[in-house]
């Protein structure tokens, strides 16, 4: 308990500071602010999987799985590799958005900033009980690889045909039954009053749907990392530090998402392979630098492939 604590506590600080200190005044995040932060956070990442080793060398966390220190680090790296290369596709989606609802780029920051406090909450809840689901029912392992295929096989077939379009969501349309929607901003505010009625601004409806949205990539990713593993903190922690990376990451590919139009094949190949990773369990065993060893080369691969061949279609 005094472990989960220390860890919400120093992500409760960070982002107290984040909001209050380095980022008090609104303003456009650069690109090499934003490579900055997102080299911090990946950084933040990799130490905190020699922490991770040793929690679990000096028992100072529950460690349910009988989980060995190296076993439990190299387990947190491969979830969270897992968890930093499905947001990729929540970049794009963010991205819509925000175009959608043209928000400013400065206060994009602040949106983002509350959307993580959401995401935090949901992220949890859905790990508990996905945890407790495999505990309590084995075969849930199944279930969740079962989807996971599927959602692979849904992705390759839709390619780019299904667009996201935010203004016609079922989100936004429930909002605007709930509450009155400006079109107009106000500053950094979610909410301004006109004529003695509150109403919600752009940013606020913005920061609803990009919440929801998290919650729907949530279902996919949460058993994902399932896949590797079960230990309640190994997942949470690897989750919370891919959110926290998600801000600086999206400001920093922001303006280079059409670059990387084939990393969508790697999330392909990462969702098959944990899928079959659930699914054959009980008749393949496959070493946990196996299956770090095969998400980080699919993330590679799709990187460089995308690079060269978008390299390739420049006119001279």
């Amino acid at each position: 308990m005094i472990v989960w604590i220390s860890f919400l506590t120093a992500v409760l600080i960070f982002l107290a500071l984040d909001l209050g200190v380095f980022n008090k005044t609104p303003h456009i995040i650069s690109t090499k602010e934003a490579g900055k932060w997102t080299a911090i956070w990946v950084a933040l990442s990799f130490l905190f999987s020699f922490v991770i080793h040793w929690l679990y060398s000096t028992n100072y966390i529950a460690n349910p799985d009988g989980l060995k220190p190296t076993t439990a680090s190299i387990k947190f790296i491969t979830g969270y590799l897992i968890e930093l290369s499905l947001s990729v596709d929540n970049i794009f989606v963010i991205a819509i958005i925000f175009s959608a609802f043209r928000i400013p780029q400065k206060y994009q920051h602040r949106v983002l900033f509350w959307g993580i406090l959401g995401a935090i909450v949901f992220r949890g809840l859905m790990i508990f009980f996905g945890v407790m689901l495999i505990h309590k029912f084995t075969w849930t392992t199944y279930l969740f690889g079962a989807f996971l295929i599927y959602t692979a096989i849904k992705m390759l077939m839709n390619g780019e045909d299904e667009k996201f379009e935010p203004k016609k969501s079922f989100v936004y349309k429930s909002l605007k039954k709930i509450m009155p929607i400006s079109n107009h901003m106000d500053k950094e505010h979610f909410f301004v009053k006109r004529r003695h009625i509150r109403a919600a601004t752009p940013l606020f409806v913005a920061l609803v749907v990009i919440e929801v949205m998290d919650v729907i990539f949530a279902i996919d990713s949460v058993p994902a990392i399932l896949a590797i593993t079960s230990d309640p903190f190994l997942v949470f922690s690897s989750n919370i530090f891919a959110i926290l990376g998600l801000r600086s990451m999206y400001f920093f590919l922001a303006n280079m998402l059409a670059k990387f139009s084939y990393l969508e094949y790697s999330l392909i190949a990462i969702l098959s392979f944990v899928g079959l990773k659930m699914l054959l369990h009980d008749f393949i065993e496959i070493p946990e630098w196996g299956s770090l060893a095969f998400i980080a080369v699919s993330l590679l691969a799709g990187i460089i492939v995308s690079l060269k061949i978008n390299k390739d279609e420049v006119p001279e």
